[in-house]
């Protein structure tokens, strides 16, 4: 699957979205890209910003979750965040993280095309990349003149978890499935992509699947 040779954006700047489920390694690419001279921003570090306090997402999220998710300082404890969205281990109950996207979401995706906007008025011809995990969820692709999707298999992301997080590939299996349930399975988001990136294999390896991509993408922009 490759991109088209058409420029879809008619102002010059070319809008990329760049998403993939958890542990697939999306951030590495999305760092390989800004090395490339990319201006990428992480849709995680808009919305950490957004839960600061002080902040009207902030206050809604405490108000609809409880204080329970706060640390002794106010700031938002992230993992108890994601154990009240997500629900704890072995706890049976319905997850709460569609409520925790309807206040979340809309302020992120505001602030992305804030960024993509100022990138514009920088760069005319550039390349904006956004990297998120629930572009296609949050109903967002239709933002973007691209779509690059990273996927691997379900035991990488197992291993990747579990070495992040520093716990045994058991806990790490059923917190990122239990992750995964919330979000599109990869076949259909890959459905939507305009290129795909296998990170299954090593680093060199993606290495080289980013630079094919980046080909692409220059090709695509007039400047």
């Amino acid at each position: 699957m490759s991109f088209s040779g058409e420029i879809a954006s008619e102002a010059g700047l070319l809008k990329v979205g760049l998403t993939g489920g958890i542990s697939t390694g999306k951030s590495v690419v999305g760092e390989m890209f800004a090395a490339l001279g990319v201006a990428v921003i992480d849709a995680d570090h808009i919305a950490h910003a957004l839960m600061q306090p002080g902040q009207a997402v902030y206050q809604e999220v405490v108000q609809h979750f409880g204080a329970g998710i706060l640390n002794p300082d106010g700031s938002v404890n992230r993992s108890k965040l994601a154990e009240a969205a997500f629900g704890a281990p072995n706890q049976k109950g319905g997850s709460r993280v569609q409520e925790l996207n309807r206040i979340v979401h809309p302020a992120v995706i505001k602030r992305q095309e804030e960024w993509m906007n100022e990138i514009g008025r920088k760069q005319p011809l550039g390349i904006a990349m956004v990297e998120a995990a629930l572009i296609v969820e949050a109903g967002a692709a239709k933002r973007f003149d691209r779509l690059i999707m990273v996927t691997c298999q379900a035991q990488q992301r197992f291993e990747r978890w579990a070495n992040l997080r520093k716990v045994d590939q058991e806990t790490a299996g059923r917190e990122v499935t239990r992750r995964m349930a919330a979000q599109l399975p990869d076949e259909e988001k890959i459905k939507l992509a305009d290129y795909v990136i296998d990170n299954s294999g090593s680093l060199d390896d993606l290495r080289l699947e980013v630079d094919r991509v980046w080909t692409w993408v220059q090709d695509l922009t007039p400047g």
